[in-house]
């Protein structure tokens, strides 16, 4: 199969991570170990501790949280995507890891000291009462550390211009179509944490930057991401088209050393229950 020959994916979070588990972070673009790294360390997880990633993917969090909390220690992971569940109980043997709905999940309450949820709030239908539910997890002198996305770099966001069109508008980013989306800016996003039940928030955001080779390298990167529900809209004989476009910013975005940058704002926000 090629790149543009997609098999049907049918509609729903589970179905879509299923269909890029086996690709999923592994077109050499750094970029989600990277920001799960930074969540892990702004949630101080440390030797002994009881973790929780919720949401996991295909692991980053989960092996750092494994290698922060140590033998002392515990770690739970779980994803609504088997096929995810699968790569990371392989990439994370001592975690206990499992299939759930990040929504809310069958785990009991006050069982964890430290919880990471790294880019996943905002893939849920009620992201309100799925952090009242996390926050529930947490023993007290707990936290829950969430990372979330900002604004696009310029690069990104011209790469995404080009799919948009062909997005339904029910499926498009909340950030741009929603005036109202709580993902808006970091007032939101901390009132919606407040509404849930957090007492302490704090946020910082920082940007990533990730390398892209070329227009194939951001292509692989692109459908192992939830960026594929995106080309599930473009016809199948503008793909190739809409690439070449696509291959034509990345090769005009090389600065001096001959490298173009995905950058992208993130958000990190460390929560304690009230």
């Amino acid at each position: 199969m090629d790149h543009f020959d997609l098999p049907a994916v049918a509609p729903g979070i589970e179905n879509l991570f299923d269909a890029v588990a086996d690709d999923y972070d592994q077109s050499g673009v750094d970029f989600f170990v990277p920001i799960a790294r930074r969540l892990v360390q702004v949630a101080a997880a440390s030797p002994g501790e009881r973790a929780l990633d919720i949401g996991c993917g295909r692991g980053a969090a989960t092996v750092l949280l494994a290698d922060a909390v140590g033998d002392d220690g515990s770690v739970t992971a779980f994803d609504l995507s088997s096929r995810m569940v699968e790569h990371t109980r392989a990439l994370a043997p001592t975690a206990d890891v499992r299939k759930l709905d990040a929504g809310d999940p069958d785990l009991p309450e006050g069982s964890f000291d430290v919880a990471v949820a790294s880019l996943v709030i905002f893939f849920l239908r009620d992201p309100g009462a799925a952090a009242a539910r996390w926050l529930r997890l947490i023993a007290p002198g707990g936290r829950l550390a969430l990372s979330t996305f900002g604004a696009l770099g310029p690069l990104w966001d011209s790469l995404d211009g080009l799919l948009r069109p062909y997005v339904p508008p029910h499926l498009r980013d909340p950030r741009l179509v929603d005036p109202e989306s709580p993902f808006r800016t970091v007032d939101r996003f901390e009132a919606l944490l407040r509404d849930a039940g957090a007492g302490e928030v704090t946020t910082a955001v920082e940007t990533i930057r990730a390398p892209v080779k070329d227009g194939e390298q951001w292509l692989a990167f692109s459908m192992g991401t939830g960026q594929r529900m995106m080309w599930q809209h473009v016809p199948r004989e503008e793909r190739p088209a809409l690439f070449e476009r696509a291959a034509g910013l990345i090769e005009a975005a090389r600065g001096e050393d001959g490298t173009a940058e995905l950058s992208q704002e993130v958000r990190y926000s460390v929560v304690r229950p009230a």
